[in-house]
């Protein structure tokens, strides 16, 4: 039989050597379907990474971030602080609060009387984890959440703080979070895209939210989230023009598409190609959106889990509803923005029906993954930008009473993909005021996020002006005593 000899001294003959072959071919064409656009020329920026390749094996697929924006008080959900009732209207102690930084709002203060939480905290579960009598559905799951008492941030006002969680930076101009895990990860789903924004409002005192808190910053555009609304057409510019049909229109992008790949090929601008991507992307959600923003088909139980709200176009509920579909249709990145959270002043009234507006459904969401085999494989978080303060801004009124912005300390929750459920992470001094044990920066928060998603936070960076930029920044550290 004729022999192939290849230099090395390896000497096969033509089967063995037409059947390696078929076996490369074939991890060839695995390989294209796993990784679009792995053989169409293009190289990343670093060579060291490629865009749809975890670096390690994930634990969560996709992340759901539940935020709350205006800061919900810590003191009023999931840090029970029995001592601020029982020292009501007494100063906080100068050794406690060690001169740090104040708000424009209470620096002209001349005390600052402690005040504790209006309403009740039961224990709840087999974690036996302290909530707030405002979260009664949350206090159904506290066995699945892992509730992180030690947040805290640089950032003492909304926007900077706001734009910390998102970005990594308290400055503009800086590819947010989700963008960050759409160029890691890519898409699952070609019909959608991998990062996705809903928001809406509360009746409380409401924060502002920006389209750069979803931006693609230096990342090329294809990354940017894409933004939802809860009017006629979800998404604008989506539908075809009137008087033109499906046909006309797949010619029309074609013909531009040619257009734009003459650009490309002269000009070799990478927007040029995320431009062609983004048309493509627009033609196939035609088909795809409306079917998921379609609610009429969820069944009576599945309705009567997330309240009656959740038929109603733009609602928390609605949105939570609608986050399900999406991620379960394989968008990485579903970013939720519920406004109304900034209490200054009456918070008892104000946060009660905030935390109507968002406990049933924020504890459907969990328990309705979970039944649909999705929460594994889904991480769950719900959380605002920064604490509040447990002195009173202002005159202490029973039940009329105001807390200011606290970046010390503050609580979230996580649930799903890879965090360990029924536990409590770190803990807070008797006042509320100061981290005791086990800190979470929001750079370790990031960092841990990525790395539940199969990302080294050091690792997924991009190279721009001259700098390597990722989430992290320069910091972060991966908090494993949350993950399971």
């Amino acid at each position: 039989m004729e022999k192939v000899l290849f230099e090395g001294s390896l000497n096969i003959n033509r089967r063995r050597f037409l059947s390696n072959l078929s076996i490369g071919l074939g991890s060839a064409a695995l390989g294209s379907l796993l990784i679009p656009g792995l053989f169409d020329g293009s190289s990343p920026e670093d060579a060291s990474f490629m865009p749809g390749i975890p670096h390690f094996a994930p634990k969560a697929k996709r992340v759901i971030y539940l935020f709350q924006n205006g800061a919900p008080s810590q003191l009023e959900s999931f840090d029970y602080k029995p001592k601020l009732n029982a020292m009501m209207g007494q100063e906080l102690p100068e050794s406690i609060r060690s001169g740090q930084r104040l708000t424009g709002m209470t620096s002209g203060q001349k005390s600052f009387p402690l005040v504790g939480s209006y309403y009740k905290f039961n224990q709840h579960g087999q974690s036996g984890a302290w909530v707030s009598e405002l979260f009664p559905y949350m206090a159904k799951i506290v066995d699945d959440l892992c509730i992180v008492k030690s947040m805290n941030t640089d950032a003492i006002n909304h926007d900077p703080a706001l734009t910390f969680f998102q970005t990594g930076s308290q400055q503009g101009n800086r590819a947010s979070m989700g963008s960050w895990v759409s160029y890691g990860l890519g898409t699952e789903n070609k019909n959608l895209p991998a990062f996705c924004v809903l928001l809406s409002r509360g009746k409380g005192n409401g924060q502002g939210v920006y389209s750069k808190l979803w931006s693609n910053g230096f990342l090329d555009s294809i990354h940017q989230g894409v933004q939802f609304s809860s009017g006629e057409n979800p998404i604008l510019y989506l539908q075809d023009p009137e008087g033109m049909d499906r046909a006309t229109r797949r010619k029309m992008l074609d013909q531009v598409a040619a257009l734009n790949e003459i650009n490309y090929k002269d000009f070799g601008d990478p927007e040029i190609a995320a431009k062609i991507q983004q048309y493509e992307m627009a033609y196939r959600m035609q088909t795809a959106v409306p079917d998921i923003m379609d609610v009429s088909k969820e069944p009576d139980d599945i309705v009567k889990l997330y309240g009656a709200d959740c038929l109603q176009p733009g609602t928390y509920a609605a949105n939570c509803l609608l986050a399900r579909k999406l991620s379960e249709n394989g968008v990485r990145f579903i970013q939720l923005y519920h406004q109304g959270w900034d209490q200054h002043g009456n918070l008892p009234n104000e946060m009660k029906g905030q935390a109507k507006d968002v406990d049933q459904a924020s504890a459907a969401l969990i328990t309705d993954l979970k039944q649909r085999g999705l929460l594994d494989e889904t991480l769950v978080i719900w959380g605002g930008e920064f604490g509040r303060t447990n002195y009173c801004q202002g005159r202490i009124i029973v039940d009329n009473y105001g807390r200011d912005h606290h970046p010390r300390c503050f609580s979230i929750w996580m649930a799903g993909g890879g965090i360990k459920p029924g536990t409590v992470y770190g803990e807070t001094d008797e006042f509320g005021y100061n981290i005791t044990r086990d800190p979470v920066h929001v750079h370790d928060f990031h960092a841990t996020v990525l790395h539940l998603l199969g990302l080294d936070h050091e690792r997924l960076t991009f190279r721009h002006q001259g700098r390597r930029y990722r989430l992290t920044d320069v910091g972060g550290n991966v908090i494993r005593g949350i993950m399971s």
